[in-house]
């Protein structure tokens, strides 16, 4: 099986040489599966033979499954064998617990959706941008309700100042336009997921995206008009097919966003901060106040903005405090977060 042909239709659900060159000998009686719902006591996931309820053993916890995973499954019974590394997995640290939530895997493009009203918040958007970074999908911002305001060419310019090369597309969730304008990520066997706040029309641009024929139509509701906020409609993550042939993840809303155990998706966010640095003449420079410091040259000559490099120290020291370190002693080592 590793050294044959994938069928085109597998490819187009999204497998690639990535997760072909993870089969083993041992696997060449399993068959793919890409899981496309989990629910606290079920999942549910697609193949060549179209949907099908997975079988999990009796100690298996389905929030160890995100939507978006692959995994490989006896085909008698469609009993669960083992998951796949993950090519990209998008995940937040929720305020209680030690572990990361799964949001969704193997993503090629995270569209991170804000509204041009009261919802955009540029330092929430930092925040979504520097996970989408962590992992490993290509962020893209996208603007909805584009035609209810003026001023789509404002929040647009401050949307594409927030990082390098950054995408970002204004729509109407409503309009058919919509797929046009995201065409560029939604080709076949490419997925994309929705990430943002409730409220911001994720669940109406996927019923755009998947078109009247495709499957179930996801809930939509209203905002309040004093703060643009919503209510959750969308409770559970799910896979849905765009005609042509990508993949769309739908989301919850997210309500609160903490950034830990992301330091590689802050110094990407932060990339012009972190090329300077080892210009400056100590190695661990905080930028703050030390002599000969690169960085702090760069806000003084107009560079860089002081703004820019206090949320580059803040969302630093955010990460620090709130990931969780091993501590106690050795045989007996715990898990604990530290504290402001």
């Amino acid at each position: 099986m590793t050294n044959a042909r994938l069928p085109t239709s597998l490819e187009l659900l999204g497998w690639s040489d990535f997760f072909a060159d993870q089969i083993e000998p041992a696997d060449e009686d399993l068959v793919p599966r890409r899981i496309a719902s989990v629910h606290r006591a079920r999942i549910e996931a697609i193949g060549v033979t179209g949907s099908v309820e997975l079988e999990l053993p009796a100690n298996a916890n389905t929030a160890d499954f995100a939507v978006g995973d692959w995994v490989l499954a006896d085909p008698s019974s469609d009993m669960f064998v083992r998951r796949l590394d993950r090519k990209t997995v998008f995940q937040r640290r929720p305020e209680v617990g030690r572990g990361q939530q799964l949001v969704a895997a193997n993503v090629d493009t995270l569209l991170i959706v804000t509204s041009c009203n009261a919802d955009f918040n540029p330092d929430r958007l930092e925040r979504y941008l520097i996970m989408a970074n962590q992992a490993g999908s290509k962020p893209v911002i996208v603007l909805t309700k584009a035609d209810a305001t003026d001023d789509v060419g404002l929040f647009q310019t401050q949307a594409e100042a927030l990082q390098r090369d950054l995408p970002v597309i204004a729509l109407n969730g409503h309009s058919a336009d919509a797929g046009f304008l995201l065409r560029s990520w939604c080709g076949a066997g490419q997925t994309i997921a929705l990430v943002g706040s409730s409220g911001v029309g994720k669940s109406t641009l996927v019923n755009t995206l998947t078109g009247p024929a495709y499957g179930s139509k996801q809930k939509t509701g209203n905002i309040r008009e004093y703060d643009a906020q919503g209510r959750h409609t969308t409770t559970a993550r799910s896979l849905h097919a765009i005609p042509g042939g990508g993949w769309v993840i739908d989301t919850p809303g997210i309500r609160t966003l903490y950034v830990s155990d992301i330091t590689d998706g802050i110094d990407t966010f932060f990339a012009d901060i972190v090329e300077l640095a080892p210009l400056c003449r100590f190695r661990d420079c905080t930028h703050l106040h030390e002599p000969g410091c690169a960085v702090q040259a760069a806000v003084k000559n107009g560079t860089f903005a002081a703004e820019r490099v206090e949320r580059w120290r803040s969302l630093v020291l955010e990460n620090r405090d709130r990931t969780p370190t091993i501590s106690g002693p050795r045989g007996n080592k715990s898990v604990r977060k530290k504290k402001y």
